[in-house]
């Protein structure tokens, strides 16, 4: 459920409340926080008791193993040694030595942005990061591996230690406020999040990543030791009569901050809203430096109700810290009690959770994982069980106590009152912290504004982008997707769509679909394919048809899709309506009016202006949306567009003159034209044998001929069946000698017009050639066009050698153009095709083109969607694995570890031989620069333009890089040449270099 509620406190001051935007998780037994909420409600218990020979894999000692202390059991964390490294730009190598902690808080950070409607690679507010993590284990594996050198210590370190936990997500993310790592034991994370709170309150960011992880390594049980805090039993029993420890955890999780005021003006839709955080310690006031203090805590839930100024009758909810122990929950009960009874709490009021029994003690993680818990109680107004509780711990001061610990699920209506909840957290050394969480308040509902699309034309198609790093993820992605939207049901399908336009980072594989329902769009994304997108964009080209691709009604699909389409047609309008408002206010009917006489539109005089109109406003709006051709080429008409799209005709010069044309044009005598599909040589001999003229090559297999209606009649009838013949609809036999009637008058209407010069290459009708930048162009060319041939394949031939690999883009009615581009060797994508004008942008999106997916949506709110399918490979440094899984005799030292073999020699072990020396011949200097990339950056098989830096590098390696470089050789190895010529090749001529220079150490 996820009822509002009629806020009882309207005027309270909300200035100081912190909005949970986004949330993000992976915990144990669900990937997930939607299949891990399930589960809680279920009161499931997600802890796993391991195998002997599952313990033995990992690592752990037989003799360990068969202790009769032994407990096999923890919150075991799949795939926790998978990591998405080139997503993030990170080597191999880098990434393997890199905590899995530490990995998995970057992936959770980018999930937990994506949630909150940003996209992770562009910083659109300042946001800051604050991160916790548990001691890594992985750290000490290899640093007391014996395996590393002096350089290979420092390496770890800086791969691992806390100082760079927080930094390395700033800096892998692009985030510049502030990134801070809290360590404070089991608190740490809770911790973290009242000191993100209190930075976005201070103003020193704008947003705020709270991420933090708990993964051992390896992931093991423990042995029990009697008067300890871990289980004997195997099982955490917060608050039961049977509890006697706590279960080791693993897991990440990841919230994004914002002050509610800004979050609410974004129209986020938060999971809750923080209203008061405190953070303390005990100090003094205990039994010993471990033991918890009922004083301290007291304090601390005092102190975080004053911030939120609130009673504890305003409270519903507790999530404990609850960590099973005998000693540490009668204390936290007792404090917990006392301070909410004092601050008005009616007994049984309050009920207690506590997740630790369903995954474990998370110990740095577990405060923001009860967090996360928190807000998802409060905001669906269900609270889980306790897994597992059978009986109340006697121990427990149950008289007038407000807490109750719930046996069974059950719904939470607030009434009238937002429902409220606390969370606590206590660390190993005494720094208490406790949040107080609220439901968030109802979005006010409120119409999107409006496209500026024509009045009237529909306006319910979406368009969904989705991008990846790879194929696999993409069709994951998109996958996830579709199975969410007919789940999604109260989510408008426009937020959907702007979501993924704007919140998602753009990756370099992509997808794009449109559709009307939830139905339709989900099945074209079951069925998307990927458009990989890396590299540069390629060229575009705009083909601009002509007159014989007109029909009624063709403005709306551009008026429906493209932004700023109408204004720009307007603008066209306006400047016909000064000198033949007759003509202006007819052609908006027939360019906007499906039902318009069809046989007007055809009228020459009308037909040229309108596709003039309908292009020039296309192309200009394209140009807007981030998609600038490289050259044009119009048919026929289509060239007046193109003049003017290159700035050799004003707007209204060019309109002038296709008025002039279209009419001088029309006054001369009727004729009809015909498309074959047949060669020009082919074309020529029956144009000499029926009296016809050839008006168009339109590509090496098609030619149009021309002349009297009576001739091409005649052609039609004696070919039908033999050649391939179309008649077209059209009233005159242009580009024939039919027109020289029209020639004087359009070149005396464009002889007194100021051209200017050629600003984007277009194709020349009459030649078939591009005109180059800068050139000029004379009034009689556009006089002359009319006549002549239009030899467009010679133009796209020509296109296709200036621009190979260029996407042309028809822009106006039809797709004409499209085939003759296509059957040119060119890529082809029509505006106006059979497929619809938005499902065409979005394809040239996918195709890596600089469409903004934004500018094709409405405007709206950010929503949750499902998050990138993260699915790295498996990574694991050759120092972490020197500990070898143990066999049942558990004789001798474990073997040395192989290590990847690399280019120019054979795998080899830790310590034995240099790197790239074969077995036979000493290595060459590439064998030898080969071998050491491969080390630094664990990779192999590169191109020679390969990229140290791209691949991940860093200054610090390259001075790795140079040393090593310069024990194999023997000479000096400069860093600045190694900065200076990155590529893999540079790097082999400067090793050739040097050794021939003989510059030896």
């Amino acid at each position: 459920m996820t009822d509002t509620y009629a806020c009882e406190d309207e005027e309270r001051d909300r200035s100081l409340d912190i909005a949970v935007t986004g949330m993000a998780g992976r915990f144990p037994g669900a990937a997930g926080i939607e299949p891990w909420w399930q589960a809680l409600l279920r009161g499931e218990i997600l802890t796993t008791r391991m195998g002997r020979d599952e313990l033995l894999a990992a690592g752990e000692s037989p003799r360990v193993v068969d202790s009769p202390d032994y407990v096999p059991v923890r919150g075991l964390l799949d795939d926790a040694d998978r990591f998405d490294h080139e997503l993030f730009g990170i080597s191999p190598r880098e990434a393997a030595l890199m905590d899995p902690q530490q990995r998995l808080m970057l992936e959770t950070a980018w999930q937990a942005l994506e949630d909150a409607g940003c996209d992770p690679t562009q910083e659109q507010l300042v946001t800051g990061v604050y991160a916790s993590a548990s001691s890594s284990a992985y750290l000490r594996a290899m640093l007391t591996s014996n395996t590393l050198d002096a350089a290979g210590v420092e390496e770890a370190l800086r791969a691992n230690e806390p100082d760079y936990m927080a930094t390395r997500i700033a800096y892998r993310l692009g985030l510049t406020g502030p990134a801070l790592t809290a360590l404070t034991a089991c608190s740490s994370s809770l911790v973290a999040v009242h000191l993100a709170v209190q930075a976005l309150l201070n103003g020193e960011c704008e947003q705020a990543v709270v991420v933090a992880a708990a993964v051992d390594f390896p992931q093991l049980g423990h042995v029990h030791l009697p008067g300890g805090i871990l289980s004997a039993s195997g099982s955490c029993r917060p608050f039961d009569a049977d509890a006697d420890g706590a279960l080791a955890g693993s897991g990440v999780a990841a919230v994004v901050l914002r002050r509610y005021e800004d979050a609410a003006e974004a129209g986020c839709d938060p999971y809750g809203l923080i209203i008061g955080t405190a953070v303390n310690n005990d100090g003094r006031a205990k039994a010993g430096y471990q033991a918890p203090s009922a004083t301290g805590q007291e304090a601390v839930i005092r102190s975080a109700l004053a911030a939120a100024g609130i009673g504890a009758d305003a409270l519903g909810y507790l999530e404990a810290h609850a960590t099973g122990t005998r000693v540490g929950d009668p204390i936290e009960w007792s404090a917990a009690s006392s301070v909410l009874r004092e601050l008005g709490a009616a007994p049984g009021q309050i009920a207690v959770g506590a997740v630790k029994a369903n995954i474990g003690h998370l110990d740095a993680a577990s405060g923001l994982v009860s967090l996360i818990k928190t807000l998802l109680v409060v905001r669906h107004g269900q609270v889980p069980p306790v897994a597992g509780f059978r009986t109340l711990n006697p121990l427990l001061e149950t008289a007038g106590s407000p807490l109750r610990v719930p046996t069974a699920g059950f719904d939470w209506d607030g009434g009238d009152a937002p429902r409220r909840a606390g969370v606590s957290s206590f660390g190993i050394g005494g720094t208490n912290a406790h949040v107080v969480v609220e439901q968030a308040p109802a979005p006010v509902q409120e119409t999107a504004p409006v496209r500026d699309f024509e009045a009237g034309a529909p306006d319910d198609e979406h368009l969904l982008v989705v991008s990846a790093a790879t194929p696999d993820a993409l069709r994951d992605s998109a996958l996830r997707i579709a199975a969410w939207l007919p789940r999604a049901q109260s989510t408008a399908l426009g937020d959907t769509a702007r979501t993924l336009a704007t919140g998602r980072a753009t990756l370099p594989y992509r997808t794009a679909v449109t559709g009307r329902s939830r139905t339709e769009l989900a099945e074209r994304l079951r069925d998307a394919t990927a458009s990989p997108a890396d590299g540069p964009a390629p060229h575009v080209v705009f083909l601009l048809p002509g007159q014989g691709s007109q029909y009624p009604g063709m403005a709306r699909p551009f008026a429906d899709a493209l932004p700023g389409f109408t204004d720009l047609l307007d603008d066209c309008l306006a400047h016909l309506a000064r000198w033949v408002p007759g003509m202006a206010a007819r052609l908006r009917t027939a360019l906007f009016d499906p039902d318009f006489p069809a046989a007007e539109l055809e009228r020459t005089e009308l037909a040229q202006v309108a596709l003039f109109c309908v292009e020039y406003a296309a192309a200009t709006a394209l140009v807007r949306l981030g998609l600038a051709p490289a050259a044009l080429a119009g048919h026929s008409l289509g060239e007046f567009t193109a003049a003017a799209l290159s700035g050799v005709l004003g707007l209204a010069d060019a309109l002038a003159l296709v008025t002039a044309r279209g009419r001088a044009m029309g006054d001369c005598p009727t004729g009809a034209m015909a498309v074959l599909a047949v060669r020009e040589d082919r074309a020529r001999e029956l144009a000499a044998a029926y009296g016809l003229e050839v008006a168009a090559v339109n590509t090496p297999e098609s030619c149009v001929l021309a002349g009297s209606a009576s001739a091409v009649q005649a052609l039609s009838a004696v070919l039908e069946g033999r050649e391939k013949v179309r008649v077209l609809r059209t009233s005159h036999a242009f580009h024939t000698s039919l027109l020289d009637p029209a020639v004087r008058r359009i070149e005396d209407a464009a002889r007194p017009l100021p051209l200017g010069p050629v600003t984007v290459p277009y194709l020349s009708n009459a030649t078939g050639a591009l005109l180059p930048a800068g050139s000029r162009v004379e009034a009689r060319a556009f006089a002359e066009q009319a006549r002549s041939t239009v030899r467009f394949a010679d133009g796209l031939a020509a296109i296709a050698r200036a621009y190979p690999g260029a996407v042309c883009v028809e822009v106006g009615p039809g797709q004409a153009l499209s085939g003759m581009a296509v059957a040119a060797g060119l890529t082809a994508v029509p505006l106006g095709g059979r497929q619809s004008t938005l499902e065409a942008l979005g394809g040239l999106w996918a195709a890596g083109l600089p469409v903004d997916p934004a500018a094709l949506t409405r405007p709206g709110r950010p929503v949750h969607l499902p998050g990138y399918p993260f699915a790295g490979p498996r990574l694991l440094a050759p120092a972490a694995a020197v500990r070898a899984p143990h066999s049942d005799a558990d004789a001798g030292e474990a073997p040395p570890v192989p290590e990847p073999a690399v280019p120019g020699g054979p795998a080899r072990t830790s310590g034995e031989g240099t790197p790239g020396e074969g077995t036979s011949g000493e290595p060459t200097p590439g064998e030898r620069v080969c071998a050491r990339w491969a080390e630094l950056l664990g990779r192999t098989g590169l191109d020679p333009d390969a990229d140290f830096f791209d691949l991940g590098g860093d200054s610090l390696l390259v001075v790795r890089l140079a040393q090593r470089l310069g024990q194999d050789l023997g000479v000096r190895v400069p860093v600045r040449e190694l900065l200076t010529g990155p590529t893999l090749a540079q790097h082999i001529a400067l090793a050739e270099s040097l050794l021939l220079a003989g510059d030896h150490r």
